[in-house]
């Protein structure tokens, strides 16, 4: 969140993230192009070895380490999500500045986005000193636990 300075447009789409390729002169291999359709199409965050064994079902044969070297690619220029999870990394197609709340029950973590007052983040500033230019907040929780 609170992302000052950004040139680039932020990705909201396959297509978002296709152009955001080719601008930065990225290949749009047909495996690559592979990835980006499932995470698009997931909507969720999901790990390299499931995002091999989707594809595979699928009938998109691609190997391993082509996954792993085309998630690594496409996180490294932020086209993508990575989270190190407590069970490896997770891939997601939000790549823009945003925050999460983690399901305890289900282990799934979801995407939100989250403005914090700008006196809080001003408040943050002045005791530590340092001026804040970007955040996310991580939430914990369980589900179905909401009363009204």
């Amino acid at each position: 969140m609170y992302k000052q300075g950004s040139s680039l447009k932020p990705i909201r789409s396959l297509e978002d993230a296709l152009d955001r390729c080719q601008i930065l002169g990225m290949r749009v291999s047909r495996q690559r192009r592979f990835i980006l359709e499932l995470l698009w199409q997931a909507k969720e965050h999901i790990s390299a070895r499931e995002i091999y064994d989707r594809l595979n079902k699928e009938g998109k044969e691609i190997g391993h380490t082509s996954v792993y070297q085309n998630l690594e690619a496409l996180s490294s220029q932020s086209i993508i999500e990575c989270i190190e999870h407590g069970d490896g990394r997770l891939y997601g197609n939000n790549s823009d500045s945003h925050s999460h709340v983690n399901c305890i029950d289900t282990n799934q973590i979801l995407d939100v986005q989250i403005e914090l007052p700008e006196e809080l983040l001003r408040q943050v500033e002045a005791q530590t000193g340092i001026k804040i230019s970007e955040y996310t907040i991580n939430f914990y929780g369980y589900r179905d636990t909401i009363s009204d």
